[in-house]
Order: structure tokens, then C-alpha cells, then sequence
């Protein structure tokens, strides 16, 4: 695909974005709670948290739809808490689309710029532009309720793209649309902010979204930035227990922690992060890292089994009554049916532990 002057224009202004110390309450609810965080030019950030977290109140504070009661949104390093939405030069992404039923697609992705004084020829031209850029070239002539869901989403896409945006900010905008599309989709975003080089911040309670879109994950809990990383560092080393917890699976297994090392399943590990501060301790594992072996005799048993295609999820009921999961080949799952006795391991290296029910 050929850079268009649309593209070409977006890429240069790509700008960062700070946010410093917000603070919001609604009420007795804390929305964010002290929130730092830096997004550099032409990155993509996920926000990444459950519902109440505060990730989409910092996405309308960015864009000029909410205002913290403190702290600072900075975009390329100029103070915009109190600059107004229309002047913000943000183009936002709505879950539910918001498209002018009346007008046709080439309308609604050339209304903003209609708005602007924009010559009636160069906002068609560059609506056409833009739909050719989203895969709906020959959509111009559509109205909503002519296309499907994820057609939608594309004109709104392409509809805040128009304005040449310096920040480009989508809040969960394919959460309403079923699970093939929302994959196809999210292709599309990334392939399409990769090209245009354009800041985006990414609002979404999906994990998986999260972690194959963003060059960094945020995860957010509470009001508060938990850890900032590349998803593989997200992944493989949470800073907290509700980072390893949300993002991915883990199991959780009684431990001791004595004399700097953690004694868990019947082995001494060493601490993955700072020491706890109890001796009894819950220690974090993901399913891939545990092993699983028959072993009669053992007291523990396999409580039950799930086809995952090339992998098995073993789920092993510990003699005290802890289930551990274990992603195991599954050929080797094939011979640990539900009751079969066996015994768990793990690998000779770190691990995480929290406070035990923590």
C-alpha cells in the first residue's frame, strides 16, 4: 500500500503524551488515585484493567471530556488539562461507533472536516483517502445501517483519523462486535497505526487485546499504574501479584518463606522480586512452567482436563486441596485422565510469591 499525504502528514506529528499525579473522584469513588505515566511519539499503549480502574477516565481526561481535580496532561511537553476537547487535536474512537445515521460513509468521515471550513473537494477527497486506507473504498456510498458492525468501526476509525490527529485514542472500540471480526479488526489497528506512526492509547478489559496490540501494556487497578512494561516483560515478569493475576494464568500454592528462600511442593526456590513480609506465603506459577508426572501413592490427583489443540490444561487437585494448573503436550496429557494420581513440580528458578491470601 502506497503512503498517502494523509499518512505522510499524521506521521509527522506524532506527539507524547504525560500524565502527572492525576487525581479524580467521583464522589466516594476514587476514578485515579496519583496516576504517572509517559507515552512516547508513535507509540501504542494499552490501558489494560477491570471495570472501575479509572483507564477510560484517563483516556477522557487526555481528550478533554473530563477534568482531574489535580495533576496534568501534557501533550509534546505543553500543559492541555484545561484546554478544551475541540481544541485538544485528539481524534477518539468510541466503543459504540456514533455515526450520523443520516449522512453516508464519505459524510461521516468528512464531517469533522466539514465542520472546520474545509473546501467541499479536499474533505471528499480526503474522506476517499481514508476509506481506501480502512479497506471500504467502495463503502463511500453506504449508510450505517447498510453495513455491518465492523464496517462501522472502520468509518469511525477513519472518521478521527480525518483531522490529522498529533494522539489517536480508541476506547474498547471492539467490544461490541463478535469474536472473528474483533480479531480481523484488531489486525487492522495495528497494521494501520504501524503505518501511519500516530500516538494511540488503547482503552480495554481484554488481556489478550492488550498484550498482541501495544508496544506497552499499563495495568491499571484501583486508580493506580500497577506496571508499565513491554507485554513479554508483563508476562513473564509481573512487578505485583495482581499484574501476574490479571494478566495471563496463575495458580497460587501454600509456600514458606525462611532464610531467603521460599520451601514450596517440597523444594527450596529463591525469590523472584523483594522478600515478603510473612513467613507464610502464597507462591505464583504460571501453568506452563508446571510440571506433571503419574505418580501413584502421591495424594494428589488430576481434577480435570482441557483440549487447548497442540497443549492440555491440567488441572491438579493437591492433597490439601490446592488446584494447580499445568499446560502440558498433549500427547503426555493424553495418559493423565481425571482421578489418575500424579505428583507436581516446578523449574529450578525464581518465583514470584505474594502474602499469603494477598
Amino acid at each position: 500500500m502506497t503512503v498517502t499525504t494523509t499518512e505522510k502528514a499524521t506521521a509527522e506529528k506524532a506527539a507524547s503524551v504525560e500524565f502527572r499525579g492525576l487525581r479524580r473522584q467521583f464522589g466516594t469513588t476514587t476514578a485515579l488515585d496519583g496516576l504517572d505515566l509517559a507515552v512516547q511519539p508513535g507509540e501504542f499503549l494499552a490501558l489494560l484493567g477491570p471495570s472501575g480502574c479509572g483507564k477510560t477516565t484517563a483516556l477522557r481526561m487526555l481528550a478533554g471530556f473530563e477534568h482531574p481535580d489535580s495533576g496534568e496532561v501534557l501533550v509534546d511537553g505543553e500543559d492541555v488539562t484545561r484546554v478544551p476537547a475541540h481544541r485538544r487535536d485528539a481524534g477518539m474512537v468510541f466503543q459504540s461507533y456514533s455515526l450520523f445515521p443520516h449522512l453516508d460513509a464519505v459524510g461521516n468521515v468528512a464531517f469533522g472536516l466539514r465542520m472546520r471550513g474545509v473546501r467541499t473537494t479536499e474533505r471528499r477527497t480526503r474522506a476517499t483517502e481514508l476509506l481506501e486506507l480502512v479497506g471500504l473504498a467502495d463503502k463511500g456510498r453506504r449508510f450505517p445501517h447498510q453495513l455491518s458492525g465492523g464496517q462501522q468501526q472502520r468509518i469511525a476509525l477513519a472518521r478521527a483519523l480525518a483531522l490529522r490527529p498529533r494522539v489517536l485514542l480508541l476506547d474498547e472500540p471492539l467490544s461490541a462486535l463478535d469474536a472473528k471480526v474483533r480479531l480481523t479488526l484488531r489486525e487492522e489497528i495495528r497494521r494501520l497505526q504501524q503505518e501511519l506512526g500516530i500516538t494511540t492509547l488503547f482503552v480495554t478489559h481484554d488481556q489478550e487485546e492488550a498484550l498482541s496490540l501495544a508496544d506497552r501494556v499499563a495495568v491499571m487497578h484501583a486508580g493506580r499504574l500497577e506496571q508499565c512494561a513491554a507485554p513479554a516483560e508483563l508476562y513473564g515478569r509481573p512487578a505485583t501479584a495482581f499484574v501476574a493475576e490479571f494478566v495471563g494464568t496463575m495458580s497460587r500454592i501454600p509456600g514458606r518463606f525462611t532464610d531467603g528462600l521460599v520451601e514450596v511442593l517440597g523444594r527450596r526456590l529463591p525469590v523472584d522480586g523483594p522478600p515478603p513480609s510473612a513467613a507464610d506465603v502464597d507462591v505464583l506459577v504460571r501453568p506452563e512452567a508446571v510440571g506433571v508426572r503419574a505418580d501413584a501413592g502421591s495424594g494428589a490427583r488430576v481434577a480435570a482436563t482441557a483440549f487447548l489443540g497442540a497443549a492440555t490444561r491440567v488441572t491438579v487437585r493437591l492433597a490439601d486441596g490446592t488446584e494447580v494448573k499445568a499446560d502440558l503436550p498433549t500427547h503426555e496429557a493424553a495418559a493423565l485422565g481425571a482421578g489418575t494420581e500424579v505428583s507436581v513440580s516446578l523449574p529450578d528458578r525464581p518465583v514470584l510469591v505474594a502474602d499469603r491470601g494477598r
